[in-house]
């Protein structure tokens, strides 16, 4: 007799989702599904508007990647101008773009993942969570919430705002860095690198005691995808597009952002608002692929920093080729941190982040463009096209959780067919699936959470829709 045991919401997510995990007649798990609920028009409301006004619309997008969107918009400005930003520009974006991998991946880490494997995943619900953390360990916590500020004044040190700055435009941006932004950052960045290296140690000590969540969270081969550097280095906002399938070979490389459509497709399915693209040589859904941090550390051949090349040598002893696992998502997060506070600092006195040389001027030079950037949850892509005034016909966003969502749906999957049997819910199967959707830190939209009382009411229902049995928090 068909069974469902429905999550919803799920906790500590950046938006509004729910897990259906469907039952055979034996109570064992046939099949699970994760559900985005929510609906967000923002590729139907830009038609009309002017393509100059885009990168000052689309970081209202997201209140935790906003700096995403902004560049990416950029970008795909920048190719509808059919121009090469000067130098000073470029190099203003990249250190937006570390400041804004180091804040979001800063909130992934220590607010919404690290109650699990810090504190345990059977603990209480009240306090498995950043509050709980603040309580055992408030330190750690203190530098926890220091280190996402940091990234966010970095930000803030640029466009004037922390959250939805309007700086990067087609052509360039609009503000060089200040001396006195320089000497900030120089100041706080040691602070910065120390509390880092401290979660990495605490992580990698941490995965002595997850072997088995290793093993089940997302652990299966699939394709990877993210921008690299000509040589093959780790890159996050300039580049090409390369993917590697599951034992890390390289299966196609160089892909210019103009050109994704002959690789990217996107499927939709009924029960969820999340697109599912795929890479489309194989087929849907063949063709699922993985983006992220996760990805970006298979598919680079280094990352070009000291420290942080160390960390990807550790990193890859996780995998025979390329590292399966979802749950390594998080140490990924850590070492991209590493990567990105490192970058800043080598590049921190370059007198071109001063220059006040920052824009291309040029007019409607293309009636489509491409702009593709590194988003901390994966590759992003705003794909526009423009009639010969500029204004908008077309938009197409390609966003980085979209692009896990085939992986998040086998995800939970695997780990509901491994804690769920019978007509009983454990309350550690509850958190162990959502934990395998928080690995991915999935950005839905922005988001609200109850302090110390995330809310959840789960039940069990049979054929008949009786209620065999049911969890509330909260």
């Amino acid at each position: 007799m068909a069974r469902r045991i429905v999550i919803d919401p799920v906790t500590r997510i950046e938006g509004h989702a729910k897990i259906t995990i469907h039952l055979d007649d034996a109570g064992n798990v046939a099949d699970a599904k994760f559900h985005v609920v929510e609906f967000r028009g923002f590729e139907r409301f830009c038609e009309g508007r002017p393509m100059a006004e885009m990168p000052g619309i689309t970081p209202r997008i997201c209140g935790i990647c906003p700096v995403s969107h902004l560049l990416a918009s950029a970008k795909a400005g920048d190719a509808i101008l059919a121009v090469n930003i000067p130098p000073a520009a470029e190099k203003l974006r990249r250190l937006m773009n570390l400041g804004q991998l180091t804040q979001s991946h800063a909130l992934s880490f220590f607010h919404l993942s690290a109650p699990d494997f810090l504190l345990g995943w059977d603990t209480p619900p009240a306090t498995r969570n950043v509050f709980g953390i603040m309580a055992a360990n408030p330190d750690l916590a203190r530098a926890g919430i220091r280190l996402r500020q940091f990234g966010q004044e970095v930000i803030e040190l640029l466009g004037g705002r922390k959250i939805h700055p309007a700086w990067a435009v087609p052509g360039g941006v609009r503000e060089p860095l200040s001396a006195t932004g320089r000497d900030q950052i120089k100041a706080k960045l040691p602070e910065a690198l120390e509390t880092t290296r401290l979660a990495l140690e605490i992580f990698k000590t941490s995965l002595k005691k997850h072997q088995k969540e290793i093993q089940i969270f997302g652990n299966f081969p699939s394709l990877f995808m993210s921008l690299v550097a000509p040589d093959g280095a780790w890159e996050h906002y300039g580049g090409h597009l390369r993917f590697v399938d599951g034992s890390g070979n390289v299966i196609a490389d160089q892909i210019a952002a103009a050109d994704y459509r002959q690789f990217i497709a996107e499927a939709v399915e009924p029960d969820s608002y999340l697109k599912s693209p795929y890479y489309r040589p194989l087929g849907y859904p063949d063709g699922m692929y993985r983006v992220g941090p996760l990805a970006r550390l298979n598919v680079c051949t280094h990352i070009g920093t000291p420290e942080a090349d160390r960390e990807l040598e550790n990193f890859r002893t996780y995998g025979r080729g390329a590292v399966l696992s979802s749950f390594m998502y998080h140490y990924a997060r850590l070492i991209e941190i590493l990567a990105s506070l490192e970058r800043i600092g080598a590049m921190i006195d370059d007198p071109d982040l001063l220059s006040d040389r920052l824009r291309a001027d040029a007019g409607i030079n293309q009636l489509e463009g491409v702009g593709v950037s590194e988003a901390p949850r994966g590759t992003l892509l705003h794909h526009y096209q423009v009639d010969r005034m500029g204004l908008i016909k077309k938009v197409n966003l390609i966003i980085a959780t979209g692009q896990n969502n085939l992986a998040m749906n086998r995800t939970v999957s695997q780990i509901a067919r491994h804690y769920i049997s019978g007509d009983t819910i454990p309350e550690a199967m509850l958190n162990r699936v959502e934990a395998g959707i928080r690995a991915y830190d999935p950005c839905l939209s922005c988001s609200t959470h109850e302090a110390g009382r995330p809310a959840m009411s789960v039940e069990l229902v049979n054929a008949r829709g009786e209620v065999l049995d049911r969890r509330v928090r909260g």
